[in-house]
């Protein structure tokens, strides 16, 4: 994985009005895109949920993911080393996909090749498992295909630098092997491998998104963005691009922390680890529990992204303990909210309900998302609305839903509260959906001294 950076604007998303439902306090969105654009990025934008699987040889000895060679935390050689124990000898591509469908995810992003060079496939270029490690075969084939076989979208992370590669210009944060401008036939071979990599990635798996990464050690103009770009949606006009193809991209990429603003970006994905690493490292036991991942899950939704959740398989392809029972409590928590998730969009902000919420795509049903257990009753401001039910996902319970403080004579909306019953209440977060009589409609007015009544 990468250090946080901003994500970049897709250049075809950079328009000023707000997007629909525009009801989110938390900061404007870019503007609508196009019929075409729309229809493309539906599913993503739809699917709120996808898994990031971070694998490769760095499973083996629990380093970091080509960082701690990068980094001089440990040699290249003893990088490499790691190659000969990366077995895959429990790899079960099926069961992975299995579980991924289990959790309520839509897609997963595979790591393809990270920065260290090594391919999961038989790349006829470069380092790769199959014919460097005892791996020997095509990890990548079996589990784009058991995706699909449960409905799942596939993703493919390309790392877009190859720090092992002789003809890319660097090799470590203190060792660069040589000046593009210098040597351009030199880059130009790199650009011709990392571009025939994607091209056989393309022609292999036909993925539905490409998940770039690396793109700051180089300008976009460098890297011939606009042409891998254009060469992958000639193949499948279908595909989906994230931003760190630079200058090229569909949607935005924040890293391992809920962004404050809402991203101006009309689409985008937090990828977030589980614990502190991306890769499988033993020595980390830093795990968020599945409750505050929910939390955060339900914080990103609110504000209109996706959530990109990393789990990191062992070096023989089985996945820890802890990461499947993240999972599994995932798969319990949005099977049960599954109509305040999917498809949604971003909510009403902070500034009319203390917590995060979404609204149905035709802005009809508002969902409140409740952390814990309320001391007294939940207070939604601002809604001009008249709500026609009010319940709780997943229960039977009845919710009353009532207006306080509202005056004939004034247009401020009175103050709606609801009472949710504790046997109602999920051990976690408790979603609340109000049906309202009509797309929800947000009061945006200064309150004003009264002068007549």
């Amino acid at each position: 994985m990468t250090r946080p950076r901003k994500p970049i604007a897709s250049l075809l998303l950079v328009l000023a009005a707000a997007c629909g439902p525009a009801l989110a306090a938390d900061g404007p969105a870019a503007g609508p895109p196009d019929a075409v654009e729309a229809a493309r990025m539906q599913w993503f934008e739809d699917a709120k949920l996808g898994i990031f699987i971070h694998w490769g040889i760095y499973a083996a000895h629990g380093t970091s993911e080509s960082w701690s060679f990068f980094n001089g935390q440990i040699t290249w050689p003893e990088y490499m080393s790691q190659k000969r124990d990366f077995t895959a000898r429990r790899y079960d591509p099926q069961a992975w996909a299995d579980l991924i469908k289990r959790s309520g995810a839509r897609y997963a992003v595979l790591t393809s090749r990270h920065h260290d060079g090594v391919a999961l496939w038989d790349s006829k270029q470069g380092l790769n498992v199959v014919r460097d490690t005892p791996a020997g075969r095509d990890l990548v084939a079996p589990f784009a295909k058991a995706l699909r076989k449960d409905g799942l979208k596939v993703g493919l992370y390309y790392s877009l630098p190859d720090w092992s590669y002789s003809d890319y210009d660097v090799h470590t944060r203190k060792e660069k092997r040589y000046d593009i401008r210098k040597e351009p036939a030199r880059w130009q071979r790199y650009l011709d491998y990392y571009q025939g990599q994607v091209d056989d990635l393309a022609k292999r798996y036909n993925p539905d998104l490409w998940w770039f990464d690396g793109d700051w050690e180089h300008s976009a103009q460098e890297w011939q963005a606009d042409k891998v770009r254009k060469e992958i949606l000639a193949r499948n006009p279908k595909a989906i691009i994230n931003s760190r193809l630079p200058g090229n991209g569909d949607y935005g990429t924040p890293e391992q922390g809920v962004p404050i603003l809402r991203p101006t970006d009309r689409y985008w994905e937090l990828c977030l680890t589980m614990n502190m690493s991306w890769g499988y490292q033993p020595t980390d036991n830093a795990y968020k529990t599945p409750g505050q991942l929910i939390r955060i899950f339900a914080d990103t939704i609110a504000m209109g992204g996706n959530l990109l959740l990393d789990i990191g398989p062992k070096e023989d392809g089985s996945i820890d303990e802890r990461q499947v029972r993240i999972l599994e409590e995932f798969g319990r928590w949005t099977g049960k909210n599954a109509p305040a998730i999917y498809g949604t969009r971003a909510g009403i902000g902070f500034d009319y309900f203390h917590g995060p919420s979404t609204l149905s795509a035709d802005g009809r049903t508002l969902y409140l998302f409740v952390d814990g257990r309320p001391n007294e009753d939940l207070m939604v401001k601002g809604l001009d609305n008249k709500v026609l039910r009010a319940r709780v996902l997943g229960s039977d319970a009845a919710v009353e839903a009532r207006v306080v403080g509202k005056h004939d004579w004034s247009k401020v909306p009175g103050l709606l509260h609801i009472k949710v019953p504790d046997a109602a209440l999920d051990p976690v977060v408790t979603v609340v959906a109000l049906e309202l009589d009509g797309p929800a409609s947000l009061f945006k007015e200064h309150v004003k001294p009264i002068e007549s009544n």
